[in-house]
This record gives C-alpha cells, sequence and structure tokens, in this order.
C-alpha cells in the first residue's frame, strides 16, 4: 500500500518536473508493520517537507511588474519556481509522537531524528514492534542534497494575464484534465487579481512608481486509479494542494528595467489519501475499519512572504528574476510575452 502512497505523490511531481520515481518505495512498504495509526503518523513526518515545498512553489511566479495592463493588455508568462528545503526539515523527530505500536530502535538515530523525504540516503532507521519485538526498516531520505548540492521542491508555472478595467488584472492559471500514464489524472486550475491602488490615495497618482494590491488562489488535484482495470476493486488516489496568496506590490521602472517588490503572505492546504478498501490484513476481506480510506493526511502551512526582484523589457520579450523570503525560501526565474 505504501507503493501506493509514493505513486500517488509522485505523479504530480512527474508532471512537473520529469522527477525519477523514488527509490524508496520498499522501504516505505515496510510502515504497515506499525499498524495504520502509526503508519500513519511516520507518513507525514516523511513527506511534510515535500508538500510544504510544492505549496510554496505554486504560490509565486505570479506578478513581474506592479503596473497593470491596460484594457485588453495582456502576458503569457512561464515561470520556474524553486523552493528550498531548509537543513532542519531534513530530518523529523519521532520522540514525542506518541507511537502506540512501535519504536525507534536504532542507534544511529538515538536523538530520535529519523530522515524525512530530503533526507540521507544512507542508514535506514529500523523500528521495533513494542508487542513481538520484531525489527524492520523504515524508508531513508532520497539524499537529493548529496546528488545536486541543495534540497529543493522545482515547480514550473505558466499563466495568462489580462487587463480588464479599472487598472486591473485578471491572472489565468489553467491546465486542463491530462492523463498521467494509464492509471492517473491531473488537472490545475488558478486565478489572481492585480489592481492599481495609487489611483485611490490622494498625493499618490503622480508619484513615479506603481502600487497594486494583489490576490491568488491555486488548486491541483492528481488522482490515481489503483483497480488494475478491475471493476471488483474501488480503490483511488488523491494529492490536492490549495494556496492561497495575498500581497501589497510596488515596481518602479527604470527604461526597459523594473525593479519590483511584494510583501503579504501564504496560506498552503494540501490532502493526501488512499480512498477506497484495502486488504491490509490480507485476510480476503474489508471488514476492518482501518482497511477503508485507511491512509487520510492534512497539511497546513504558511505566513509571511517578502519579494524582491527585477524584469527586463525588451520589445514584448520579458525576462525576470526574484527571490522570496519565507519559511522555505523561494527563487522563481521567468520568460514571456507582454504587450500593452
Amino acid at each position: 500500500m505504501m507503493k501506493k502512497i509514493t505513486k500517488l505523490m509522485m505523479a504530480s511531481v512527474i508532471v512537473f518536473f520529469g522527477f525519477n520515481q523514488v527509490n524508496a518505495q520498499n522501504d516505505l512498504d515496510q510502515l504497515l508493520e506499525a499498524g495504520i495509526e502509526d503508519a500513519t503518523i511516520l507518513i507525514e513526518g516523511y513527506v511534510d517537507p515535500f508538500m510544504v515545498g510544492f505549496g510554496t512553489g505554486l504560490s509565486n511566479g505570479w506578478y513581474n511588474t506592479a503596473k497593470a495592463h491596460k484594457s485588453l493588455g495582456f502576458d503569457l508568462t512561464v515561470t520556474a519556481n524553486v523552493a528550498y528545503v531548509p537543513d532542519e526539515d531534513m530530518f523529523f523527530n519521532v520522540n514525542g509522537l506518541n507511537l502506540q505500536t512501535v519504536e525507534l530502535d536504532d542507534p544511529v538515530y538515538s536523538d530520535g531524528n529519523i530522515p524525512t523525504m530530503f533526507g540521507p540516503d544512507s542508514d535506514t532507521p529500523t523500528f521495533r514492534e513494542i508487542n513481538t519485538g520484531e525489527t524492520f526498516e523504515g524508508p531513508a531520505g532520497l539524499g537529493i542534497k548529496d546528488e545536486i548540492g541543495f534540497n529543493a521542491v522545482p515547480v514550473p508555472m505558466a499563466q495568462l494575464g489580462i487587463g480588464i478595467v479599472k487598472n486591473t488584472d485578471l491572472k489565468i492559471r489553467w491546465t486542463p484534465e491530462v492523463d498521467i500514464g494509464d492509471d492517473g489524472k491531473f488537472k490545475l486550475f488558478g486565478f489572481g487579481v492585480m489592481h492599481d491602488v495609487k489611483q485611490h490615495i490622494p498625493g499618490l497618482k503622480n508619484f513615479p512608481f506603481d502600487l497594486s494590491a494583489f490576490i491568488g488562489y491555486t488548486k491541483m488535484k492528481t488522482t490515481i486509479d489503483f483497480t488494475n482495470g478491475d471493476p471488483t476493486l474501488d480503490q483511488t488516489g488523491d494529492f490536492e494542494i490549495r494556496t492561497l496568496t495575498v500581497q501589497g506590490l510596488i515596481s518602479k521602472k527604470f527604461s526597459v528595467l523594473t525593479f519590483y517588490g511584494g510583501l503579504g503572505f501564504n496560506r498552503v492546504r494540501s490532502d493526501l489519501g488512499l480512498r477506497g478498501e484495502y486488504d491490509i490484513n490480507n485476510d480476503g476481506d474489508f471488514n476492518d475499519a482501518n482497511e477503508v480510506n485507511p491512509i487520510s493526511l492534512e497539511f497546513k502551512s504558511g505566513g509571511p512572504r517578502m519579494t524582491l526582484g527585477m524584469r527586463l523589457k525588451l520589445a514584448i520579450l520579458t525576462l525576470h528574476a526574484d527571490y522570496t523570503l519565507q519559511k522555505y525560501k523561494t527563487l522563481s526565474l521567468g520568460v514571456g510575452f507582454s504587450v500593452r
């Protein structure tokens, strides 16, 4: 079943940046030895940095100026957002998690800190079942920092911005439902509104900078069918992330260069779960209550953020880069076309 959780989560990653299949799948399966309740707690700690990083990346790339288009002006922009996972999130501490059926039994991790998905790929943690004394290994990390020098979750994004009325831009992100291999579907929708507030503040109209308010919302959902075409089974996995960002924006143009900044906050809500019936006990039926919708995880993150960036505009071509200070610091690089 843990292979299903991994496949569900990685399906969305593959859509965005072609990530290879997680090499920890076999070890993740072993967490079932902890029982559903303890396994859920351990899975949550293991994948939490990915969920936070992915949601943080979805919140970025909305703007590269505080100046709204004229009516029917537009821009089409593609941005690569890279959310950096801090070193402290390479591990999570199992002490105090109120595990009921297992305990950590590994001298390498005597302090209770075991790898998250972004931890090292060596020294898998060993757990011991309290009642039987049997031991099993949990998953190691993916060793991403050892491979590329840092931990990050990259999330590319494409969007369309359209000038409507009264110095207001409507920004749209949309991906129709697309197939992921033979068994999965992916879709994304987002919208944002940027409005010039300087026009409403007496005395600011003639100052040589642009000032706007922005709000943006993005929702991404991946669904994986685990039935392998068997009509007697009801097994799917759902991975959904919803992000909301509210910011004040300011920018100043110098010839072909525009310097811009944003100050506000993000909110990220995400869910990861298995839906349907699963024969966890391998007894041929689904009579155990834990065998219906066995995994259901909810993640919450967010907080203040501050962005500083620069845009180069050559005719209708734009190139921009910005850096956002927040819990998971984020670098955004983009290219686009802007008219009016």
